[in-house]
């Protein structure tokens, strides 16, 4: 049997503005070729569908569509609620669509609960842990230690119960795989991922997930290995700049009788190329080797010791998917990189206050017109005659 472990689809959300749903209905054009090219029997989604509670219309329809295409393509497909899910709405109608063969686990009730796929000679037990708030549900789990540990330990009590039960009523060998979208122990981040905790402390080791053949996590998006069977598949497409060198994809289980024989990575093209550039402006606007970045989201940091004028128009004559600009400037003098607060405070005349704001806000000085201009209009402030 072949399992697809995937997550994080984040349906709906935008890069900075900018819309990704053709990107999204890309990635599911590039899911659908895999599963019919490997001959997949079982994708699985380990939390966030959707970037939001309420998901927009668009977004639905792109799900409603990837479901579709993956059963007519004789997947089963397995779903899991995270964070940024509403468990409710996602798992509405889950037990009426379960004999369309769409799993979906987002109650707590259900957790322990496995979509069960017959194999030729065994059964492939899955187990869908929902996002476990634990300020929600720790009382229903019996736990009374605050934590994302502690209600996935009691969650993973409850899978191991039913899991050894299951075993002993049936000769049959049966596997077992559980989705959890949890921020667990040694995995990476990326600056597009919702915080679960406060402080980094609030982390679940890869230990609570023992006693199964694989753990398919959600939640962080890039793709990783923790321990050879416990996996984050990382997000299909790219939803921020720091995942600028991610390889997006999933991964590709071969699941027998004996348990999981082979893990193998799958790679998906990114439909748009993300470049990070840095360096003055002038530079970056003639070096031909950035010319592969002209097509490209770009988000650039400009180093300019004085911040240049209409910076974002004229990036863009060059590289029009400009979407984030920064400025670092490099080579300052000391008391310009000083912090504004110190240098209004050693300001000795109000045209230094008044210039300083405008070295602040624009990241370079007055030009020696625009001083000059205002040094005249605070002398006409201060001696109460104003020129006409």
């Amino acid at each position: 049997m072949r399992i697809l472990h995937t997550s994080d689809w984040h349906l709906g959300r935008s890069f900075h503005g900018a819309g990704l749903l053709d990107a999204q209905r890309g990635f599911v054009d590039a899911l659908l070729t895999t599963v019919k090219d490997e001959r997949v029997d079982v994708v699985l989604i380990a939390g966030d569908v959707y970037d939001r509670a309420l998901p927009s219309v668009d977004a639905v329809t792109v799900f409603d569509d990837a479901i579709v295409r993956l059963r007519d393509a004789g997947a089963t497909v397995v779903a899991t609620s995270g964070n940024h899910d509403s468990a409710l709405r996602l798992g509405f109608g889950s037990r009426l669509l379960e004999r369309a063969g769409l799993h979906l686990r987002t109650r707590l009730a259900d957790l322990d609960t496995p979509a069960l796929v017959e194999g030729e000679d065994f059964t492939l037990a899955i187990y869908g842990l929902p996002y476990l708030e634990p300020r929600m549900v720790a009382e229903q789990l019996g736990v009374e230690a605050p934590g994302h540990q502690p209600v996935v330990r009691a969650a993973m009590g409850r899978v191991r119960a039913d899991l050894a039960t299951r075993r002993e009523g049936t000769g049959t060998p049966i596997r077992s795989i559980v989705m959890a979208h949890v921020f667990a122990a040694t995995g990476l981040s990326s600056d597009s991922e919702r915080e679960l905790s406060i402080g980094g402390l609030d982390i679940v080791p890869i230990e609570e997930f023992d006693g199964l053949d694989y753990a398919a996590l959600g939640h962080l998006h890039g793709r990783q290995r923790l321990a050879e069977t416990v996996r984050y598949s990382g997000s299909p497409i790219a939803y921020s700049f720091s995942e600028a060198n991610h390889r997006k994809g999933a991964w590709l289980l071969e699941v027998t009788a004996e348990g999981i024989t082979s893990i193998d990575a799958v790679d998906w093209p990114a439909a748009t190329q993300l470049r990070i550039l840095r360096g003055p402006l002038e530079e970056l606007l003639a070096d031909p080797g950035l010319a592969g970045a002209e097509e490209a989201w770009c988000q650039v940091t400009l180093t300019d010791r004085d911040r240049p004028s209409q910076a974002m128009e004229r990036l863009r004559t060059r590289f029009p998917n400009t979407l984030v600009l920064n400025f670092e400037p490099e080579g300052r003098p000391a008391e310009v990189t000083r912090s504004y607060r110190d240098r209004l405070a050693a300001a000795e005349s109000p045209l230094e206050v008044c210039t300083g704001f405008i070295d602040h806000v624009r990241q370079r000085p007055p030009s020696e017109a625009e001083a000059e201009l205002l040094g005249r209009i605070l002398q006409q402030a201060t001696s109460g005659k104003v020129e006409r």
